[in-house]
């Protein structure tokens, strides 16, 4: 009842869902500001374009931390894609009338959203490590230590299943969950709360975006770690 409650129109056999729309929105958002940002770079920056090479900077530094300099640079494109798309999900949220006015959710509060971004994380990472290394090569490095290779294949291979899992749950548990908190504290104390929890979420919101990359960023940094000799 509350997936069809949630579906605002279809496309032939597809279904819109509130989820679906507001993404699209975040989506050109993002596209248009990217576009307004970099359309016309300046020596000396206005203030979106200042925002923007801040944010940047800021982030290159943080995946630098994990990735290492070389591949934090060369992929960095798609750890700050992960982060800006997930923050801005999250942030939207905490607009007056998230999950409640037709034709609006916060995306990632929605199971299927974000086990669509642990399955690309998932892709990410082993796209990544078999480009740096090889097909063969990074095969083997499941294999790894051989004289235990019949215990530790079965588990290696578990365990890369295991992440984006887990990255996706996690996730969609601390934001459904927040959402709901939030709601039911709205409800018992109306007044001054609000404010609050409006400040509370944006750090919370902030700190979900930031596990997720971090959490990719070590994945990829295992799987192009070169081995010792």
């Amino acid at each position: 009842m509350e997936h069809a409650a949630n579906v605002l129109f279809s496309i032939g056999p597809l279904e819109v869902t509130s989820t679906v729309t507001t993404m699209w929105a975040i989506m050109a958002i993002l596209t248009l500001l990217s576009w307004l940002a970099t359309r016309n770079l300046q020596e000396v920056p206005g203030p979106l374009q200042n925002a923007a090479e801040i944010s940047v900077s800021f982030l290159r530094k943080y995946y630098a931390e994990n990735l290492g300099k070389k591949h934090a640079e060369k992929y960095f494109p798609v750890f700050a894609t992960f982060f800006v798309f997930i923050i801005i999900c999250n942030y939207s949220g905490i607009l007056p009338g998230a999950g409640h006015l037709t034709g609006f959710a916060v995306p990632t509060a929605c199971l299927s959203v974000t086990a669509g971004l642990g399955v690309i994380a998932f892709f990410t990472t082993h796209v990544i490590g078999i480009r740096e290394k090889g097909l063969g090569h990074y095969l083997a490095s499941f294999c790894k230590p051989l004289i235990l290779v019949v215990l530790m294949l079965p588990l290696n291979l578990l365990e890369q299943f295991i992440r984006p899992a887990s990255l996706a749950l996690r996730l969609y548990g601390n934001m459904y969950g927040e959402e709901m908190v939030t709601e039911t504290l709205y409800d018992i104390f109306p007044i001054g709360l609000p404010i609050v929890m409006n400040v509370l979420s944006l750090l919370f919101c902030m700190l979900q975006a930031q596990v997720f990359t971090m959490l990719l960023s070590i994945y990829v940094s295992e799987a192009v770690e070169e081995e010792e000799a």
